[in-house]
Parts: structure tokens; sequence; C-alpha cells
């Protein structure tokens, strides 16, 4: 049964613009080769190098420590995830990855209880962390909220960032100014004003139709609404009635809004396959508005058009 315990914001703990970053941080890693990524970010650890290879570089990006086993299954479930989510962020953080049975000093040093645990070490201090097996969305939302948090500690403390790389240096100066609506729209789902965000989409894409970032905005936004209001609680309680495809559509934003991509477009798909006429007409139009949330490139697209459209045809 799927849980919406947590529903979390769009533009909070789960941020599917984030996926179409992913998915540019990915391509940029496939043209450089695996070798080249995994290099860069990807690190073996042990009681000789933890000072250097953890403590020291987590000054200048933050370190994932993945304190794991040979003898644990969960190392080897959650190591895999770790290295994909680690290298989608391009070089922002580093995965440093401890073999405690190699390593015993780091695991007591840190006061390990049990492997895998994941800690992450930013300006030298364990600063927050899991310990078990979780989903790889799961991890994608823990990680996005690091790195929310280190970037406000530069927004407060902005001699403590490190310079940028040359490279960085010439991309941002080559990079076109951000879109004044665009900007508009950012400002004001920061502020919590969701029709205002609406409004500077709309205007963007009245000036540029074909505008990916405004079609994905004006979409989580329209996503947000909708689901201002609802009681998760409630949605539960109603999807024990199998005809009620409007409890079914909320609970597909839902899922959209933690992160549950898939799960979501298969609740619908599953509701057009057993509907037809206006109900069947109404979940194929709620599917098509959930596609616009997502970059055309996701994978989770591809996927799910084709199976709207057998489900249809």
């Amino acid at each position: 049964m799927a849980d919406f315990s947590r529903p979390g914001s769009l533009y909070g703990a789960v941020d599917l613009g984030a996926r179409k970053q992913a998915l540019d941080a990915q391509a940029r890693r496939e043209t450089a080769g695996p070798q080249a990524a995994n290099a860069a970010t990807v690190l073996d650890v042990t009681e000789e190098t933890f000072t250097t290879d953890v403590i020291d570089r987590s000054m200048t990006v933050p370190v994932i420590l993945d304190l794991w086993s040979p003898r644990a299954p969960g190392s080897a479930q959650l190591s895999p995830v770790l290295e994909k989510v680690v290298g989608d962020l391009g070089g922002r953080a580093v995965l440093a990855k401890v073999n405690v049975d190699a390593s015993p000093q780091i695991a007591q040093a840190l006061r390990v209880q049990a492997v895998p645990t994941v800690l992450a070490i930013f300006q030298g201090q364990a600063v927050t962390g899991f310990q078990q097996v979780l989903p790889e969305q799961e991890v994608r939302r823990w990680l996005d909220e690091l790195m929310g948090a280190v970037e406000q500690f530069y927004e407060a403390n902005p001699d403590a960032r490190p310079p940028a790389a040359e490279g960085e240096q010439d991309a941002a100066a080559a990079a076109p100014p951000v879109d004044p609506d665009l900007l508009a729209a950012e400002q004001a789902i920061d502020s919590g004003d969701m029709d205002a965000a609406a409004e500077a989409y709309q205007r963007l894409l009245a000036r540029a139709p074909g505008n990916e970032d405004a079609k994905m905005g004006l979409a989580g936004v329209s996503l947000i609404k909708r689901t201002a209001d609802v009681d998760p609680a409630e949605v539960q309680r109603r999807l024990q009635d199998p005809a009620d495809v409007a409890a079914q559509l909320l609970a597909a934003d839902l899922e959209m809004l933690s992160g549950s991509v898939d799960e979501a477009f298969d609740r619908i798909i599953a509701v057009v396959k057993r509907t037809s006429g206006d109900e069947r007409d109404q979940a194929r139009r709620h599917l098509l508005g959930l596609f616009e949330a997502l970059p055309a490139d996701d994978p989770s697209l591809a996927k799910a058009r084709r199976a709207l459209a057998s489900a249809l045809f």
C-alpha cells in the first residue's frame, strides 16, 4: 500500500526538476566515460588515508561516507545506489567507501553500530546520516536535503565557499542570463505564492511555448496547488473504494510529490485500463498533465507513454 504520510513539497524535499539535472549530469558522465567519473567522485578509504581523503576533503566538498562490509548483504544493495546518486552531482560531493572489516578503527571512532551506515561529513564533522538500506529515491531525497543545507551554509558564510575551478568560471561566464519570468516564478515559489508562480510561468510560455523549464514549473505548481489541502489519511481511506477515480488521481499526485514517479504513472494507467468514457478520459488527461512535470528525456516518461498507449489501444 502506498504511503502518503510525507507528501512533502515539489520544490523542497522533492524537486522533480532535479531529475532533469540528474539526467544532464548522467549525459556528461557518459561523454567523459565511467572511469573518469568514478575517479573523480568515488574513493576507497583506509585508516591511513582517512584524514586526507575524508576530513581534509570535507572542508571544501561534502564527503558521503559509505561504511560497508563484504559480510553484509545490505552493503551490496546500497553501495551501487550511493555511487549512482553521488555521481549524479557531477563532482559537488565525493563518495568515500570504508570497508569496516579492513579498517575497524574508523568504525570504532565513528561509533558505527551496524553496516551499512552512511554518514555525511562536512567541514570536518558528521552532519547527518542513516543506518539502513534505502531505495534510490529515498537516498536521492536525503542527498538533496544535504546539498541544500550545504548551500545554505555557504550563503551564510561566503568566505568559506571554495573558489570555482577555471572551467566552472568559464561556464558561468558563458551561461545565458536567467529569464526574468523564470526568476520571478522561482522567487514566488520560495515565498509560497503559487498563484504568482503560475502566472510567471504562463507569461514565459506565452512568449516561448516550447520552454521546458516553464512547462515543468507550471505542472509542478499545479500539482502543489491540487494537493495543498489534501489529507493523505483521507485519501488512503477513499482508496478502499475502487470506483473512486478522484481518489486514485489524488493518490498519484501525492506519489509524484513523494518522488514515486513510476508508481504514480502505473496507478493512473491502471485506472485507464479499467474505466471507460468520461472517467477514462479524465484519467488520461490527468496523466498527461503529470508528464509535463518531468523533462522530456526522463526515462520514466518513455516507459509510461508506452504503457498508456497499450492501455488505450
